[in-house]
């Protein structure tokens, strides 16, 4: 079978099935397992340009939504030309991904008999029924029930670690230029980690805040977690960024509790490797007594 993936989990969980020889396209954002995807077709590209800074890349993000414009590209001559037997995507956000209707939309151009298989909302649960989906579609569910009892072993792990242990009040901040609370799973996930969102709007979209409303709700642990950053790209981020007057008074940045972490990883792909970055959040929430499994580098 010949598999294009278009989302970033999607790629991961094809490649924790065992089934990455059956790889043969992905899309721009797709870099881990790097030794998979490093030569294989990339079938988008951003409409953002790279080298912007974080209010630059909000003003260009606000001017395409409001045009009605996503920010990402299918390269549909190329998609055509892979003649895949299978091609996965999402119908959750037109905005960072390829959606399931500009994949439909060259349905016409494929094969007369591929699938495509459209992702859908992030969360736990449908973690679990986006491998399901996956290991069906190519034909091998017994490959996706053996990985979704390994990743529901490893969460119930974490949630006896962290069970009976205080929750300190988070704030994840998915933008801070400016900044924009958590939404979709990110709060549900906090919880798991044994925190409690204090602003985050668990299953909704992530939504505009003022520094005074983060002072309001005085949070404990700060995350930052900005859209498709990794760790070091948010930390460089956050170290530009023009410090408001309130800034000290917020319990998480004077006692210097400000983590960054891989958004990529952690709100932004709902694939195996969420479990990692759910046992190196309790690890942060709780830095004493939380031993937790190693982390996939």
């Amino acid at each position: 079978m010949r598999i294009v993936s278009l989302l970033p989990s999607a790629t991961e969980i094809i490649c924790h099935l065992g089934l990455a020889d059956m790889l043969v396209g992905v899309s721009h954002d797709c870099d881990y397992p790097s030794d998979v995807v490093a030569d294989l077709p990339r079938l988008t590209r951003s409409g953002i340009p790279e080298g912007m800074s974080s209010d630059e890349i909000d003003a260009v993000v606000t001017t395409r939504l409001r045009r009605g414009e996503g920010l990402c590209v299918l390269e549909g001559q190329d998609l055509a030309r892979l003649a895949p037997d299978l091609v996965i995507t999402q119908d959750l956000c037109d905005v960072g991904a390829v959606s399931f209707g500009d994949v439909c939309n060259l349905k016409g151009r494929l094969p007369g008999d591929a699938q495509i298989v459209s992702l859908g909302m992030p969360g736990l649960d449908d973690l679990f029924a986006d491998v399901m989906m996956i290991a069906e579609a190519v034909g091998m569910p017994e490959r996706g029930t053996r990985l979704c009892e390994h990743m529901h072993m490893r969460l119930e792990r974490i949630r006896s670690r962290v069970a009976n242990r205080p929750r300190p009040g988070v704030v994840a901040l998915e933008w801070f230029d400016p900044p924009f609370a958590s939404g979709h799973w990110t709060p549900a996930l906090i919880e798991l980690a044994g925190g409690r969102e204090l602003l985050g709007q668990r299953d909704g979209r992530p939504y505009r805040v003022s520094w005074e409303q983060i002072g309001d709700v005085g949070p404990e642990v700060l995350l930052l977690l900005p859209w498709g950053h990794s760790a070091a790209a948010a930390r460089r981020s956050w170290a530009r960024l023009a410090r408001p007057q309130l800034w000290y008074t917020i319990p998480a940045l004077r006692n210097e509790r400000v983590y960054a972490l891989d958004a990529r990883s952690f709100s932004l792909r709902p694939s195996p490797r969420l479990l990692d970055s759910i046992e190196q959040l309790a690890d942060l929430l709780h830095p004493t007594g939380v031993a937790r499994e190693g982390v996939s580098r």
